[in-house]
């Protein structure tokens, strides 16, 4: 039984750090008439010679309002790898604790528990790329502070059974991270409606898929106020920039040209799953929720390298738990597809 207690996981130089409170957190209005003079700033207007907004209140409005999920429930970083690396800082004592992946899957995990010093468990997914949730709760010891639940998964592109992941969340006492950088492409819901059933979730989604702004790096994190409270204390003050701010609140007002590309992006998806299927060389296509299609062939490096020499780059996954032979494929416009599988035809017929 989960007798999880948040208290109890946060290392303790952090339960007494005091943040750091920048000029922008000190001063709390706006206006136009107002002089500045107290962030040691050039005063010199270009656009950029003022420090951002430190809680990027106008970008959580908007995805707020996406989302339908209070602001107060938000933290923005440098990528959801930022976000990641900020919950290994708040929760994992170095050379003490230990996290649980579930290969194969999302492979910053294991950089981040290395470069925070934290051990590593690994519970492989099932043979059909589900977490298996008995094993998962076996290996878990009272070191076990963090469970990475990639969701839809990645490279596999499947979504993780609800009933497994309900037991997990019930049953494990520590913090379970659901990453759903994919989640704008899956049919299934986001874990993001159930937040407040369980204090122990954290949910990772990113501006870089389904929003096509990789360039901009803005990851998200959704938790309890609690768990907010606790990484903005430790969140650098100024770790989304202006400039990402701005394009961020731009792409997120224009729901219209997200949902539209997300539309074709699935459609693709499917005709490309279709045509797939007459390449002689697959021999197995794996259902996607993602943006992406994992498939296994009859020699991954061999196709891989193929694939290169006429000018498209895939990803070769062949050496990841349960995926020999297999290649990742991101759904790409029509036309790129079009080549992709004009190439793979002519590969399989030499």
């Amino acid at each position: 039984m989960n007798t999880f207690n948040l208290n109890n996981l946060i290392r303790e130089n952090i339960k007494i750090l005091k943040p750091y409170s920048s000029a922008r957190d000190e001063y709390k209005a706006s206006g136009s008439e107002m002089v500045f003079l107290d962030a040691n700033e050039n005063p010199y207007e270009n656009g950029v010679n003022r420090y951002p907004d430190p809680k990027q209140k106008d970008v959580k409005m908007a995805l707020s309002e996406v989302k339908k999920c209070n602001p107060n429930n938000m933290v923005l970083g440098n990528g959801s790898d930022e976000i990641l690396d900020l919950i290994f800082r708040a929760f994992c004592e170095p050379k003490q604790d230990n996290i649980i992946t579930l290969p194969p899957t999302y492979g910053m995990y294991k950089v981040l528990a290395g470069v925070n010093d934290v051990a590593v468990k690994e519970v492989v997914l099932s043979e059909s790329f589900q977490p298996k949730a008995d094993q998962i709760l076996n290996a878990a010891d009272e070191n076990s502070k963090i469970l990475f639940l990639c969701s839809p998964n990645n490279p596999t592109g499947n979504s993780f059974e609800t009933e497994t992941v309900e037991k997990l969340l019930k049953e494990f006492n520590g913090i379970i991270v659901i990453d759903e950088a994919y989640i704008d492409f899956s049919s299934q819901e986001s874990w993001l409606n159930r937040l407040e059933e369980f204090p122990n979730l954290i949910i990772t989604q990113t501006l870089s898929k389904a929003y096509g702004m990789a360039g901009i790096r803005l990851g998200i994190c959704y938790a309890s106020f609690t768990i907010v409270e606790v990484l903005n204390r430790i969140k650098p003050p100024y770790n989304v920039n202006l400039l990402t701010q701005s394009r961020a609140l731009e792409r997120i007002q224009d729901q219209e040209t997200v949902q539209k590309e997300i539309t074709e992006i699935q459609e693709n998806k499917g005709q490309l799953t279709k045509d797939l299927g007459n390449v002689t060389f697959i021999t197995k296509i794996y259902p996607s929720d993602a943006n992406f299609i994992l498939v296994k062939v009859d020699n991954a490096d061999l196709r891989y390298q193929q694939l290169i020499d006429q000018g498209i780059v895939i990803r070769n996954r062949t050496t990841q738990p349960l995926c020999e032979n297999c290649l990742r494929l991101t759904v790409g416009t029509t036309i790129e597809n079009q080549r992709l599988i004009s190439e793979l035809l002519a590969i399989s017929k030499s």
